[in-house]
C-alpha cells in the first residue's frame, strides 16, 4: 500500500530541517492561521490549540494527505514568551530568564489521510545561567535568534546560556518532537526504518 503524501504545516526552517532527519518525502505549506494566544489562555493550551489548528487548516486544503502541525510556546511562571523579533526584545527576554527554569511547550498534531487526529505535547524544562549583559549581547549579535521563542537557539550557540535541559525528546526544544512524531506517523501507516 502506498503511503499518502506528507505535508508539514509550517514555514519554520527549524521544523523542516528536523523532519528531513527522518528521510521522508514531504511538502511544506504555510497554515495561514491566527497564531495569537487567547485572553487568559495558558501557554501549554496555546501550543496545543495552535498545533492542531495548523494541521487542520492545511489538511482542509489538501485532503488525502498526512499533515503535521507543531507549535511551541515558552512558559515563564505561567506567562507566555513569544518570538522577540528585535535585538532589544531578545535581550530583555534573556535577562528575564536568567537563573530561572523555563518550560518550552512543544505541541504536535497529526491529521491522518483518513482525517484521524493525534495531538500531544512534549514539555522541555530549561534552566538558564546568570550571565553578564555583554555576554548576552554578544550571543545575540552572533546568532540573531529573533525568530526563536525566548531567543534561546539551543541547537547552536544558545547552548552556552543554559545549565540544564530536561526533556523526553531533545528535538522538542528545537521545535518538532521527532520521537513522538515517529509514533504518530507509524499510526498513520508511514514506514520508518
Amino acid at each position: 500500500m502506498k503511503t499518502p503524501p506528507i505535508v508539514l504545516a509550517s514555514t519554520s526552517r527549524y521544523r523542516r530541517e528536523l523532519l528531513e532527519r527522518l528521510r521522508l518525502d514531504f511538502a511544506v505549506q504555510a497554515p495561514r492561521i491566527d497564531e495569537a494566544a487567547l485572553p487568559g489562555e495558558p501557554p501549554r493550551s496555546t501550543a496545543m490549540r495552535l498545533a492542531l489548528a495548523k494541521a487542520q487548516a492545511v489538511a482542509a486544503e489538501r485532503p488525502g494527505t498526512i499533515v503535521i502541525g507543531s507549535d511551541q510556546v515558552a512558559d515563564v511562571a505561567g506567562q507566555a514568551i513569544s518570538k522577540p523579533g528585535t535585538h532589544a526584545a531578545a535581550l530583555a527576554q534573556l535577562q528575564s530568564m536568567q537563573g530561572r527554569s523555563i518550560v518550552f511547550h512543544t505541541a504536535l498534531a497529526v491529521v491522518g489521510a483518513d482525517g484521524a487526529l493525534q495531538v500531544d505535547e512534549v514539555p522541555t524544562e530549561v534552566r538558564f545561567r546568570v550571565l553578564p549583559e555583554p555576554r548576552l549581547d554578544a550571543y545575540l549579535r552572533a546568532e540573531q535568534p529573533y525568530d526563536c521563542a525566548g531567543a534561546a537557539k539551543i541547537e547552536a550557540l544558545g547552548i552556552t546560556l543554559v545549565e540544564a535541559v530536561l526533556s523526553d525528546d531533545p528535538t522538542a526544544l528545537v521545535g518538532l518532537p521527532l520521537i513522538r512524531l515517529t509514533s504518530m506517523l507509524a499510526a498513520c501507516g508511514v514506514a520508518l526504518p
